[in-house]
């Protein structure tokens, strides 16, 4: 007979209530007649039938009594155990559930206890038999472990090792975490019988796991970005809800604005700011800005740098002294505290607060060392923000000082730029430099790299700008020697003790166009950086085919080629760092459409566009695009003459002056030096200079006179002694003029010179017409 076979259930009256197939084979009787009647009966019969039962009986040597729950009544299964269970088998099973530490519950179908374990037995004030195993093991998530039960029950396939919570109790504080595992139980026929479930307490197990994996995450998600606040927000959603239920952290206001922190202990007037706060309250909690009240564990932090373990009460002293934070407290429904400071080489930076509030469990003394760990590793975080701050701070002070304050206005562009600095700060930057002959010099420059150095950097390199565009020279020998002169910087730069690894080779780059509004042309020549874009009256745009030069400070003696352009009156030139070139400047730039419509849109419109629409990405570099609109000097501002070659050349230029000059309404005394000035320029030209000559005045913000010849000669300016009858022309000229110089062209040069007018030169005056 096969083994564990069930022969006969028993009610609590002797009663059989059912019969089984063994034992209609083993006694004779079927189930209908067994049914029903006495156990005690039936077995006083099988006795008296003599020999035939005893073969019967031999067939099986044991049976298994066992009780079993049916509904709310206790009854008895007979089980055939022959060979079942030895002896050594059935003193294991009683040692196990005797002694073993494990706990172990035997469940029926209905996943009620109908054995346990001692180890089990001790865990509750109750009895627990015949109870549902969620309810005699006071789970925190019954109908989630009643569900992973019941699949078992079902599919077999035993769950190993699954953590569960037990609820916390009177005489249990914590909530308690328990290794659980549940097996299927069967019989010899396979029929389900219930479920043996076993479960190991793994509370401090799992605390100090989750104490590793909370530092490895503050390690991982904090002090990614350089800058304070951000730190502490990362801080704060770190270890919020995984250590704490609350965190707060308030910062030394003068670390925030990257200041050196303060010794301990630090004095009681320093004023600290809330920073970041994570956490589930009702009504956030006001900034603090202002020093911390005496007595309470946050000015003790910062007295001596040691955290602290507080048990928050009702009648806590410390919480009087900060009616404010008490009352956030008393909101948020925290029973537990632990007060950190930050701080480093003994100079504190600010303090930490985690709070456990509601069901979570309080704070162990295990925990302070976590929290220590945590505001260790966040401290290094917040110093290094600090520094790189400050460092920040210097420079975007540095470039803003730098840079032209306002934008600069000149009568032949309208200028509109589009700045976006970099998180660290850079070296990019732009310029209009008013030159002579109504012509405004257009100067967009980057310097590779970030911080201070790069900044300065870009102050040197526009500086030098500045001072060679007094020489008036054209682009792309303004390019060559300005590269000359970062080639210097470099070198001087490769000189000074610096870290080693910061060690950076100076590389920068620059575009210059020169706009003439007379000839409405624009001579461009660039230098690393990208092609610019005109954009037409029209809408329409293209980008100016400038043939690159290599960067500033580069290698080797390669040219900067300049290229002359035609630009009517209101177009757009598009000037920009190396950042917008694949974005806006590209021909298939996903921005390209916004500069292609721009036509006579207002320039500030067209950067809010651009400005608006450039991706979120992390770019390299700052994003600096200079956008500038065309302007015509107006025909009755300019008087161009064609002069003779001989010495009539002077009366004829002093006469055309003249009647210009008066059409232009000029005063009588600035007409005199003008004229004066003009005949000199010309007696020049007809003494040194060589056929043709052209006469050119400028009437703008500045007189400008203007004597053009195609020799190539420089004019000098001669001392002249008392008995010399020439050499004095130049000199009368300087000592005149404002300001005067030469400027080369392909064809010879220009010798100029500029005065002021003291006349508006507003296009809606009543300036004369040329003669």
């Amino acid at each position: 007979m096969p083994s564990g076979d069930v022969l006969v259930l028993i009610d609590d009256s002797g009663r059989v209530v059912e019969w089984g197939r063994p034992a209609e084979e083993l006694f004779g009787w079927s189930a209908e007649e067994a049914v029903g009647r006495s156990v005690t009966t039936l077995m006083g019969e099988a006795a008296a039938d003599g020999e035939r039962q005893r073969q019967r009986f031999s067939e099986t040597a044991s049976v298994l009594v066992k009780p079993v729950l049916r509904g709310t009544s206790v009854m008895w299964q007979v089980l055939s155990a022959r060979n079942t269970v030895s002896g050594r088998d059935m003193a294991i099973l009683k040692t196990m559930f005797a002694h073993s530490p494990v706990v172990l519950h035997v469940l029926d179908t209905q996943l009620r206890v109908v054995r346990m374990s001692t180890a089990a037995d001790a865990l509750s004030d109750s009895p627990v038999l015949g109870k549902h195993f969620t309810e005699a093991c006071e789970l925190e998530d019954p109908e989630e472990e009643a569900a992973v039960a019941q699949r078992v029950l079902e599919n077999g396939v035993p769950v190993v090792n699954r953590l569960v919570r037990r609820v916390k109790a009177p005489g249990r504080p914590t909530c308690r975490i328990h290794s659980f595992s549940c097996f299927r139980l069967e019989d010899s026929h396979d029929r389900v019988l219930g479920l043996v479930t076993s479960a190991v307490d793994v509370t401090e197990r799992e605390n100090a796991q989750n104490r590793l994996a909370l530092l490895d995450t503050v390690r991982t998600r904090v002090g990614h970005r350089l800058n304070v606040g951000i730190v502490c927000q990362e801080l704060v959603q770190a270890v919020v809800p995984a250590f704490a239920g609350i965190a707060d952290v308030e910062m030394i206001e003068d670390v925030i604005r990257g200041n050196e922190p303060p010794p301990v202990p630090v004095r009681r007037d320093v004023p600290l700011r809330r920073m970041a706060f994570q956490g589930r309250i009702s009504g956030h909690p006001a900034e603090v800005v202002g020093p911390l009240p005496a007595g309470t564990p946050f000015s003790d932090v910062l007295s001596d740098l040691r955290p602290r373990l507080v048990s928050i009460e009702e009648d806590s002293s410390w919480l009087a002294a900060d009616p404010a934070r008490a009352e956030v407290i008393r909101r948020s429904g925290s029973h537990s505290l632990i007060v950190a400071p930050l701080a480093l080489r003994g100079h504190a930076l600010g303090v930490a607060s985690f709070y456990r509030h509601e069901q979570q469990d309080p704070f162990q003394e295990e925990d302070v060392a976590v929290a220590s760990a945590v505001c260790a590793h966040a401290a290094l975080c917040i110093e290094n923000a600090r520094q790189f701050m400050r460092e920040w701070i210097i420079a975007q002070t540095v470039q803003r000082r730098l840079l032209p304050q306002p934008p600069a206005t000149c009568a032949a562009v309208e200028l509109s730029p589009l700045h976006l600095p970099a998180a660290e700060g850079g070296g990019a930057w732009f310029d209009a430099i008013a030159l002579p002959g109504a012509r405004t010099a257009l100067v967009v420059g980057d310097v590779a790299g970030q911080g201070i150095t790069a900044a300065i950097t870009m102050g040197l390199l526009r500086t030098a700008v500045h001072t060679l565009a007094v020489l008036d020279l054209q682009p792309d020998e303004l390019l060559a020697r300005l590269s000359d002169t970062a080639g210097r910087l470099a070198a001087s730069y490769a000189e000074l003790p610096m870290d080693p690894l910061d060690r950076q080779p100076l590389t920068a780059g620059c575009v210059i166009a020169i706009y003439d509004p007379v000839e409405l042309t624009c001579t461009i020549a660039r230098a690393g950086l990208p092609e610019p874009v005109a954009v037409l009256p029209d809408g329409t745009s293209a980008g100016l085919s400038v043939p690159p030069g290599p960067p500033l400070a580069g290698t080797g003696n390669a040219p900067f080629p300049a290229t002359t352009v035609s630009l009517g009156e209101g177009s757009t030139l598009a000037m920009a760092t190396a950042a917008l070139a694949d974005e806006v400047l590209a021909p298939s730039g996903p921005l390209r459409p916004l500069l292609d419509g721009a036509g006579t849109k207002p320039l500030p419109d067209l950067c809010d566009d651009i400005a608006r629409a450039l991706p979120d990405r992390n770019r390299t570099g700052e994003t600096l695009m200079l956008l500038a609109r065309t302007k015509a000097l107006p025909h009755d501002r300019v008087l161009t003459l064609s002069l003779p070659a001989g010495p009539e050349a002077a009366p004829v230029a002093r006469a055309a002056a003249r009647r210009q000059l008066a059409a232009w309404g000029v005063g009588e005394e600035t007409a005199f030096t003008t004229e004066l000035i003009v005949s000199e320029l010309v007696g020049n030209a007809v003494r040194y200079g060589a056929p043709p000559l052209q006469l050119r005045l400028i009437f703008d913000r500045m007189l400008t006179s203007e004597v053009s010849d195609t020799a190539t000669s420089a004019p000098q300016v001669k001392h002249a002694r008392t008995i010399d009858e020439t050499g004095r022309g130049l000199f009368i000229i300087a000592s005149l003029a404002d300001q005067w110089g030469t400027r080369y062209q392909a064809q010879g040069k220009t010798v100029w010179a500029e005065q002021a007018t003291g006349v508006s030169t507003e296009r809606g005056s009543d300036a004369g017409r040329p003669v």
